[in-house]
């Protein structure tokens, strides 16, 4: 049952023709929503959270999880060029090992775009609220966190994910366009760190590189305990996949978006790194035996409370603003944490963006109901799946703590990208003649130390993230065959649901005209 009902690719391709999404991103647009998702929390906020697992070590988590995605994102470009459709991981294991894997990919998926919107919305309500703090006019403590992390309701988080699923109801090409905005600031705010904090490295900041050593299975510290929690600020870029039916000539377009994507971002985030562990250095806080504390834990905040690590790196909530503070740049400080507070949405959008066209592809496959896959009339957008995830995604963030739901999104992310990078082995096999407009080199190379790289670092993630992935993929298989396994139009059942493969598919699947932003 396991590897039954694989839907063919031209059924796919079909079966994208009868409900589709305007075809209006191009290659530019593409690498920008990519950046827009990957620059985000990841660099702007757990960079304090890497430090306190690795000390300087981070760079090395850096340069692991920028490895494995690089490997990742040459599997996502051969598949996402083969199958221009909505869906990313979903539909391409659909296609590939068969439904139930599907399901549980997809599944998956929720924690990847879903729950890591959340985090980037408790990371942005961070940075605002801290803003808002230096003018007077802070918010009571019980609204700026949630419950387990010393507050009540995180307000502002709630209000920023409510925000931009309503742009995203208005239409992709318009939050596109001011998606492109955000991304300019991002990149503004980093270029501005890197050209202050490298001038200020001091090479004894990086003596003793890893204090807390390599890490362990299960044990979420260390090198590799660290690049599995940073390894959430490089998830953007498969992101861009997802986008594929709604981007012209995805066959070219994609491949560009996701690897260039990337390859900005890797060059940005190995600079500010450095930058910040040079100038201020990144000692983790260790217990009385000599081990690091545990973040997010009531030992280490009571720790950084103390006179004698307050000032430290891996305390600080808004870690690269603080590092320009420390050099006594106070207004460049200041400026840094707008930019933080204008950039980050932008990453929430194509989070939330990636998760409703995920379930959009779903409901249209029968896995989830009907009403999922419902296109506005005039905004040519899927708004009820739409407004169902923001709510949630509003709420994930009003009440859970960032490193909680980072390290649970990299869960999912880490399972995608193992089922990925299996299929495009598995069509190597199977379907070799199927044309292919971009192919991963070395695939016999690449797919296994892709699936490789990805385990060793879902390895050593905590081993209460574990438990939380084990339970979320039981809930998920008991709904598939409780409602998706009976309704999936690949049941027998139903196959006068499924679109007829036609002859020969043309160049560029048709799409339905829409408003023009």
């Amino acid at each position: 049952m396991l590897f039954q009902r694989v839907k063919p690719l031209d059924q796919i391709l079909a079966t994208a023709e009868k409900k589709s999404l305007k075809r209006q991103l191009g290659a530019f647009q593409l690498t920008m929503l990519g950046i827009g998702a990957i620059i985000g929390t990841g660099i702007f906020v757990l960079t304090a959270e890497a430090g306190q697992k690795a000390g300087p070590g981070m760079m090395y988590a850096f340069v692991i999880a920028a490895v494995v995605c690089a490997l990742a994102a040459l599997c996502y470009s051969e598949l996402a060029s083969m199958i221009p459709v909505s869906g990313s991981a979903y539909t391409y294991s659909y296609g590939v090992m068969g439904e139930t894997i599907a399901w549980i990919v997809g599944w998956a998926l929720v924690l990847e775009y879903a729950v890591a919107a959340g985090a980037v919305s408790v990371g942005w309500s961070g940075y605002v609220n801290g803003l808002l703090k230096s003018t007077g006019v802070g918010l009571p403590q019980f609204l700026q966190t949630g419950p387990f992390d010393g507050g009540g309701f995180n307000l502002l988080a709630f209000l920023v994910a409510l925000v931009v699923t309503c742009l995203l109801v208005l239409g992709t090409s318009k939050s596109a366009k001011v998606n492109a905005v955000m991304v300019c600031i991002k990149v503004a705010a980093l270029i501005a760190f890197i050209v202050v904090a490298l001038p200020a490295v001091n090479k004894v900041n990086f003596e003793d590189f890893t204090p807390t050593g390599w890490g362990s299975p299960m044990g979420g510290i260390g090198v590799l305990g660290a690049a599995a929690s940073i390894f959430f600020a490089y998830v953007g870029f498969d992101a861009v996949s997802t986008a594929a039916e709604e981007t012209k000539n995805p066959n070219r377009n994609i491949p560009i978006g996701l690897i260039g994507s990337l390859l900005v971002c890797t060059v940005f985030y190995l600079l500010v790194s450095y930058g910040a562990v040079g100038a201020i250095g990144a000692k983790p806080l260790m217990d009385s035996a000599g081990n690091a504390l545990a973040t997010g834990s009531q030992a280490l905040a009571a720790a950084c409370a103390s006179p004698a690590h307050i000032n430290d790196l891996v305390c600080s909530k808004e870690p690269l603003a603080h590092v320009i503070r420390e050099l006594k740049f106070p207004w460049l400080a200041g400026a840094i944490g707008m930019a933080a507070s204008l950039a980050l949405p932008s990453v929430i959008l194509m989070m939330i963006y990636g998760q409703t066209r995920i379930f959009f592809t779903m409901s249209r496959d029968g896995l989830l109901p009907e009403a999922f896959s419902r296109v506005h009339p005039k905004f040519h957008t899927p708004h009820v799946i739409t407004l169902i995830t923001g709510v949630f995604v509003s709420l994930f963030a009003a009440l859970f703590p960032v490193g909680i739901l980072a390290d649970i999104s990299n869960a999912g992310t880490l399972f995608a990208f193992i089922a990925v990078s299996v299929g495009v082995m598995v069509l190597r096999v199977k379907d070799p003649g199927r044309k292919r407009s971009f192919r991963a080199p070395l695939i016999w190379l690449v797919g296994p130390l892709a699936v490789a790289g990805c385990l060793l670092l879902f390895a050593n993630l905590s081993g209460k993230t574990l438990m939380v992935f084990v339970v979320w993929a039981l809930i998920g298989l008991v709904f598939y065959f409780a409602y998706g396994y009976r309704k999936s139009h690949m049941n027998p059942a139903n196959a006068h649901m499924l679109e007829p493969i036609p002859a020969a598919m043309p160049a560029e699947p048709k799409f339905h005209e829409g408003p023009q932003a």
